[in-house]
């Protein structure tokens, strides 16, 4: 469908002319980017259920990397309202996991992270300006300040220690803050018993699962490495190991799926599996054995979840106190030109249950509760009443047709 039209929908005057059901709230996602629709796919299921409740969805056509996001939603099966008409429109509540252009949505907005934390430094552009002192991507005033009022009603953060870092850069917007953990590690760690199920929806058999996850941008693991996933599909013995690429949804929606797809298909053809970037890494990380990374927050979730991890790459992006700085002091190495088998299997052997402990509290400080304060505050919101029944933190869906080249996206 396209986007810049006027269209009717049960939202705004014309909402109760083609309504069915008598819903109280209308509630709008905001979608930046890809990644972000897929950190809201953790939330929005906590209140679309209720029947008080109708939800609809829009692209927020502002972030650099948003090509995607239109089939993304037409996949979804939601009603869509274009942009333009979104800001014209009053809701109860709007959700989002990025920012910008929420200064012009009609309703209380809730924010939330769509990685770990606050972790990397913004690009610095080249120029003629005198360079200035970086602050991490996220807690900086300009991100939630507009004309004198903050943007949000809520914003969601997984651990105190990251309400602390927005109060030190934004002290107004701290005080919205709602520590509220991590959906997106709770849904991991809740699918970790499911382990059997999705490798054997993977077809791993009793190989060992080798996860390889690259964020996007220069410092990521596939622009240092480029040659790394051959490599190891190279020198993995294929009775013995089963590779899986992670790649973020940035450098799918960037480059393009055509283009990503036809760069690794003689690596799929050799039988790496390359996960699409919509669903299914975290049934991957549930049924890895170890995961080759770098600085992005799949890697983060998998060290805290308990995988051993290696780490490819080392990055100037990260903020050093940050909850990815302190992986990369504490995590090995994989060092390209010797043995890739016997570091893994080194790794694996000595990797320190610890660690996982350590990680975790870094990216969560109410494991396995986010569910519950996420939709509380969401009703709190909404000046709606909580439903009876406890929030549920649902395990990640067994993947599908996940072993091919291609994928149908979009599924939540």
């Amino acid at each position: 469908m396209g986007y810049a039209e006027w269209v009717h929908g049960p939202y705004g005057l014309d909402a109760q002319r083609g309504q069915t059901l008598r819903y109280e709230r209308t509630v709008l996602a905001v979608v930046h980017t890809v990644t972000a629709g897929t950190r809201l796919a953790d939330v929005v299921p906590l209140l679309e259920a209720d029947l008080r409740i109708q939800v609809v969805f829009t692209y927020a056509p502002s972030a650099l990397i948003s090509r995607g996001v239109t089939d993304y939603l037409d996949h979804l099966g939601g009603v869509v309202i274009p942009w333009r008409q979104a800001t014209q429109t009053p809701f109860d509540l709007a959700l989002a996991a990025s920012d910008g252009l929420l200064e012009w949505i009609h309703a209380p907005v809730m924010t939330m992270l769509h990685g770990v934390g606050y972790t990397k430094y913004p690009t610095q552009w080249e120029g003629d300006g005198v360079q200035t002192r970086r602050e991490a991507a996220g807690p900086e005033p300009v991100r939630h300040i507009a004309h004198g009022r903050t943007i949000a009603s809520a914003i969601v953060l997984p651990t105190q220690h990251q309400v602390e870092r927005l109060r030190r850069s934004c002290p107004e917007a701290a005080s919205i803050a709602v520590m509220a953990g991590d959906p997106c590690y709770d849904r991991l760690a809740a699918s970790m018993p499911d382990r059997g199920a999705h490798r054997q929806a993977l077809g791993i058999g009793q190989k060992k699962l080798i996860a390889v996850s690259s964020t996007w941008g220069p410092g990521s693991l596939l622009c240092r490495h480029p040659s790394l996933l051959a490599e190891l599909i190279e020198e993995l013995q294929p009775q013995d190991y089963q590779l899986a690429a992670i790649i973020h949804p940035g450098v799918w929606h960037w480059h393009g799926p055509r283009q990503v797809r036809a760069w690794y298909a003689d690596c799929v053809r050799r039988g790496l599996i390359l996960i699409p970037p919509e669903e299914g890494w975290r049934a991957v990380l549930a049924a890895a054995d170890a995961v080759v990374g770098d600085h992005g927050s799949v890697t983060m979730y998998a060290a805290a979840a308990g995988i051993p991890v290696l780490l490819a790459t080392d990055t100037e992006e990260v903020e050093p106190d940050s909850p990815v700085a302190v992986l990369g002091e504490i995590a090995p190495r994989l060092w390209p030109g010797r043995p890739y088998a016997a570091q893994i299997e080194t790794t694996a052997a000595t990797w320190q249950p610890e660690l996982c402990a350590q990680i975790r509290a870094l990216i969560t400080d109410v494991p396995g509760q986010s569910a519950g304060i996420i939709r509380s505050a969401m009703y709190r919101l909404m000046k709606l009443p909580e439903p009876a029944a406890a929030a549920r933190t649902w395990p990640v869906p067994i993947p599908d047709l996940v072993t091919g080249a291609q994928r149908s996206g979009g599924r939540w």
